[in-house]
């Protein structure tokens, strides 16, 4: 049985471990939490090393990527600083390919209503696919970088900014410590609402549930949710507070989705190639699986 495991800068409640078959190979997949712990987080990647088929990245990013251009997150890198024979990968391969066909799934899913709306991508460079699919469908668009990275209110709503901006401030962004650039440990169960306006304007948000759960308001009525790695308790959260649909970029395991670093570390194992899957294998297997995003209804019309 091909074995992986993702690690993961997030709390130790969420971890799990299931076995499934993938393309005729059967696969352990474990998530294993480090609370905030980057010791404990290197010396489990250390650890693991050459002893499991593939190694997923668990609460940061390694690299910032849009399109063919990937920027390393500096501070993320010293986590697998001592991974030298296991392929290691931070899910970026399923956001560029995975996440592209999310605007498809949710239209045919959901009905012409949604052919046309507004978006709140709370990091529209960490989904930048998702973010690509928003803006050929026509959606007005917010993509809430600023606002949920540096805590800056401003939105930007085009992508030449976009670009701009990522031209300016990536060099900055992935030199900046993982505390600043991602909640970790106690830090990604605590709400605290923020930039209320945006999630009012939006009919859709999307974007990693740590990000959209850290500034959501108490009401979220019949708002659509984007995301991936939820729990049984975040999707509860989401209940209570009124949204109709989740939308889940990853396909639901045993009651949760599992990160897109977690399936792409699944994808690597099973492949047997011992190295981080091309764009082009990634898109194959996946058709291969007919895996597409999973839609949950959570309130009643």
């Amino acid at each position: 049985m091909k074995r992986a495991v993702s690690i993961s800068l997030g709390s130790s409640e969420r971890d799990k471990q299931v076995e499934l078959e993938l393309l005729g190979e059967k696969v352990s997949i474990e998530r294993r939490g480090t609370d905030g712990d980057v010791d404990k987080a290197i010396a489990l990647f250390t650890e693991l090393d050459g002893k499991v088929d593939a190694l997923g990245v668990g609460g940061i990013d390694l690299w910032i990527q849009m399109g063919e251009k990937r920027f390393p997150i500096h501070s993320a890198q010293k986590l697998v600083k001592n991974v030298h024979q296991t392929p290691v990968v931070d899910g970026s391969g399923l956001k560029n390919t995975l996440e592209r066909q999310v605007v498809q799934a949710m239209l045919e899913q959901l009905g012409p209503e949604y052919a046309h709306g507004r978006v709140m991508l709370t990091a529209a460079v960490d989904r930048y696919g998702m973010t690509l699919a928003f803006f050929e469908q026509g959606y007005d668009v917010i993509c809430a970088d600023m606002m949920f990275a540096l805590g800056i209110p401003i939105p930007i709503r085009s992508l030449p900014t976009l670009h701009r901006l990522a031209q300016l401030l990536v060099p900055i962004v992935t030199r900046l410590p993982m505390s600043v650039l991602y909640p970790t440990g106690e830090q990604q169960d605590k709400i605290e609402p923020k930039f209320t306006r945006y999630y009012e304007w939006a009919t859709v948000i999307a974007g990693d549930c740590h990000y959209i759960k850290r500034h959501m308001p108490d009401d979220l009525t019949d708002k659509v949710i984007i995301t991936n790695t939820t729990t049984p308790k975040d999707m509860e959260l989401f209940r209570q507070r009124g949204v109709k649909y989740v939308m889940t970029t990853t396909p639901v395991i045993d009651g949760r989705s599992f990160g897109t670093n977690m399936l792409e570390a699944a994808l690597v194992a099973v492949s047997g190639k011992n190295r981080e899957l091309t764009h082009a294998e990634l898109n194959e297997m996946l058709q291969a699986l007919n895996l597409k995003p999973t839609l949950h209804k959570l309130a009643e019309s």
